[in-house]
Order: structure tokens, then C-alpha cells, then sequence
């Protein structure tokens, strides 16, 4: 049974999500600070987190990047704000997925079995995916592990995602919105802007950019194309 941290500060709706993804089949531990979080996280690795911004004692982003400082649990983040650069600060502070304010249970417990989903290991069972080799670039999906010349890739999930659908489907033109519902599970997950950032991320841990690209060559308009350097 998952265990989900939820981080919510109020009790009215603490208790109603905590009742909520109990009956969705999650064992769930709530907490109100963003403290009393990061100490949930260092004593009992919950499976996932579902942080509020809107905390007490810390700012949702500054908790957010003081979890990724410990550990890479998945993070949805639960918040009111809208606007572009929001999102795109949440997402650079390594948010796995949002939920924008007001949402329903269900909602919230079907963004949780997607994340979950993407993340699944399971070790000692059999190998469902062959590493792929292409170039400098290895990528064992099973693992969960990419190395560049020899070198391990800090990725995070959705950057780690991103890369092994790509190579998985290395020369060919594979589009924006095959992108955005594949790795996000989501027929709009979040924008365009969300594929962009992650791609940019991507590029940088690579060593490129959109302007010399080693491996990531975007087909404007069409999608991006995963190819082995020249």
C-alpha cells in the first residue's frame, strides 16, 4: 500500500483528503508544516508527498526545494497560482506534478496512481526493457539510471521519462502532444510550457543547447527527435 504524505495546513481539508485517499487505497500521513514534512520524509520515506504552498511557517517553494535537497520523492504540488512563471517555478524547484486550487479528491487521487505509475520499480522481477546505447547515452529503464561518457546523469523523474520515451524512439520525430500525453499522462498536462522547460533541463544535463544540439533536435512545430551525434 503507497504511503502519501500530505502537507496541508487546513485541518477541515486535511482531514477530507486524508479520508479521501484512505478509501482510494493509499496509507496516509498528514502533517501542517512544512517542518514537521521534511521530518515525516528523513524518518519514513513516504512514496509520494502532496504539498500545499500555502504553509504556516515556511514558503511552499523553499519546502519544496529543501525535500529535493533529501531525497527524489515524487511531489505533486497543490496551489492557487495560475501564472506562467508560477508554474515554471514550481517545476524548476523540482515539482513532479501541480493541481491547481480548487480541485476534487478524485482528481487529486488520479494525478497520484499517474505519478505513481511513471515511477514503479520493481526489483528482482524480470527485465521489461533492454538499455538502450546511443552514442555517449545509456539508458537502462529498469533502472531507472541514464550515464553520458561514462558518466552517471542526475535526472529527475519526468526528466528521466522524458529521455527514455525519446530514445526509445531514436530517429524518429515523436510530437509535442504525443510528448505531453505520454510522460504526463494527461491530455494537457499543465501547457506546452511544461515540455519546453523539461526539454531545456534535459538539454543542459546533456551539455547542449536548442541552438547545438548533441542528441534533442527539434522539429519546429512538429515535435523533438532523439538522434545519435555525428
Amino acid at each position: 500500500m503507497p504511503l502519501v504524505l500530505l502537507v496541508e495546513d487546513d485541518a477541515t481539508v486535511r482531514g477530507a483528503l486524508t479520508h479521501a485517499l484512505s478509501d482510494a487505497g493509499h496509507a496516509v500521513q498528514s502533517v501542517a508544516t512544512g517542518l514537521a514534512a521534511l521530518q515525516e520524509i528523513t524518518a519514513n520515506r513516504p512514496d509520494l508527498v502532496v504539498l500545499d504552498l500555502g504553509l504556516p511557517d515556511i514558503d511552499g517553494i523553499t519546502a519544496l526545494r529543501m525535500v529535493r535537497a533529501v531525497c527524489d520523492v515524487p511531489v505533486i504540488v497543490a496551489t492557487a497560482r495560475r501564472a506562467e512563471h508560477d508554474v515554471i517555478r514550481l517545476l524548476n524547484a523540482g515539482a513532479d506534478d501541480y493541481l491547481s486550487k480548487p480541485f476534487s479528491s478524485a482528481h487529486l487521487a488520479a494525478r497520484i496512481a499517474a505519478v505513481l505509475r511513471r515511477g514503479r520499480v520493481l526489483p528482482g522481477g524480470p527485465r521489461s526493457s533492454p538499455p538502450i546505447d546511443i552514442g555517449g547515452l545509456h539508458i537502462d529503464p529498469d533502472r531507472r539510471a541514464a550515464e553520458l561518457d561514462g558518466r552517471q546523469l542526475r535526472l529527475t523523474r519526468r526528466e528521466f521519462d522524458l529521455l527514455a520515451y525519446l530514445a526509445a524512439r531514436a530517429g524518429r520525430v515523436v510530437g509535442r502532444r504525443e510528448l505531453v500525453t505520454e510522460i504526463w499522462q494527461q491530455p494537457h498536462a499543465g501547457t506546452d510550457q511544461t515540455l519546453d522547460v523539461h526539454v531545456s533541463w534535459l538539454r543542459r544535463k546533456l551539455g547542449e543547447t536548442a541552438a547545438a544540439p548533441r542528441f534533442l533536435h527539434t522539429v519546429r512545430g512538429v515535435g523533438i527527435m532523439l538522434v545519435a551525434p555525428e
